[in-house]
């Protein structure tokens, strides 16, 4: 908006990170969301809440785990990308977190903007479906889901299966830079009323 930067300095393009060695956009692509619009508040929304419930829910006082995570997923979002034409990634990248938070909380009931109400493992696919009623291509939905589902299934299904075991193990220059030594008894996570970030992703656990 600004003009200060392009997104043409800032697009995935494997033969110009590999040939002309601008390695800054195997970052950049994930920041970049378009110009200010109803797609840009959607994805900074849902970013901002499900990646805060993960750090907050499941990753909680396991910071190293929570950025290899990230890395993990980055590595092959990137990976996958030299192979569909995409330009930029962070869209997936918001699926992937929204993907591995529904999964890890299955019970929790979901209202899409009061029409439709369902089990917090269909959100990525109904956000699937809602981005191919806006006419956007659903790949970046699939790689998000793909990615996310891979990281979900080597953490949390494949060591629970017969003769399965941890995949993933969080390096230790990681846990050595990001673990803090103890967790603070008395802190409370804020209060998640809506889940899904307004009226069209409220979430509510079943029982509860």
């Amino acid at each position: 908006q600004l003009e200060l930067i392009t997104p043409f300095q800032l697009y995935f393009n494997p033969e110009l990170i590999f040939k002309h060695f601008q390695i800054w956009r195997l970052i950049t692509n994930y920041l970049f969301f378009g110009p200010v619009g109803f797609n840009f508040l959607f994805n900074m929304i849902f970013l901002y809440r499900y990646c805060r419930m993960l750090e907050e829910g499941s990753f909680r006082g396991r910071t190293a785990d929570f950025v290899f995570m990230f890395l993990f997923g980055g590595f092959l979002m990137t990976l996958f990308g030299l192979f569909v034409n995409l330009v930029f990634l962070g869209q997936a990248f918001t699926i992937m977190l929204v993907y591995v938070w529904s999964r890890r909380n299955p019970y929790v009931r979901m209202n899409f903007f009061g029409l439709l109400i369902f089990q917090a493992p269909f959100l990525p696919w109904v956000l699937m479906g809602f981005s191919l009623l806006l006419g956007n291509s659903i790949i970046v939905d699939l790689l998000g889901i793909a990615v996310g589902h891979i990281y979900f299934f080597l953490e949390d299904v494949f060591p629970n299966q017969p003769g399965g075991g941890r995949l993933l193990r969080t390096p230790s220059v990681l846990k050595a830079i990001f673990d803090t030594a103890e967790d603070d008894p008395n802190y409370n996570p804020l209060p998640e009323e809506r889940p899904g970030g307004f009226a069209w992703g409220e979430g509510q656990r079943l029982g509860g």
